[in-house]
């Protein structure tokens, strides 16, 4: 998927996250939204490597289910960048919304991929 769809699928993804979860999961607005899917696609790029490459260990022992936590980790950061317009309850909220994230775009994904070919 290119860059700018997944920014703009995250962008909705983010909106409608935090509808279906108003306790645990605050955006401000679609603007905020589209610039915390920005952030955290820098963060994605720059940070989250060196996260998973650090907790490798913990990760193989896990079966990669920490993987589910590293992605919480990069939520709470771009949380941090955005400011107050972006925010999560608890950490607990941001692993929540980290895996409804990552359900949301593999399905996503493989819609775009089995309408290309």
């Amino acid at each position: 998927m290119r860059y700018w769809t997944r920014v703009i699928v995250d962008t909705l993804l983010f909106i409608a996250i935090s509808g279906l979860l108003p306790n645990l999961f605050y955006v401000e607005n679609i603007w905020i939204a589209l610039v915390a899917s920005i952030v955290l696609s820098i963060l994605n790029i720059f940070i989250k490597p060196l996260l998973s490459l650090l907790s490798f260990p913990i990760t193989f022992l896990t079966f990669g289910l920490f993987s589910v936590v590293i992605n919480g980790i990069m939520l709470e950061l771009t949380a941090v960048f955005v400011g107050a317009h972006f925010s999560f309850t608890s950490f607990g909220a941001a692993v929540i919304v980290a895996i409804i994230l990552s359900i949301a775009n593999t399905i996503i994904t493989n819609q775009f991929v089995r309408e290309r070919y």
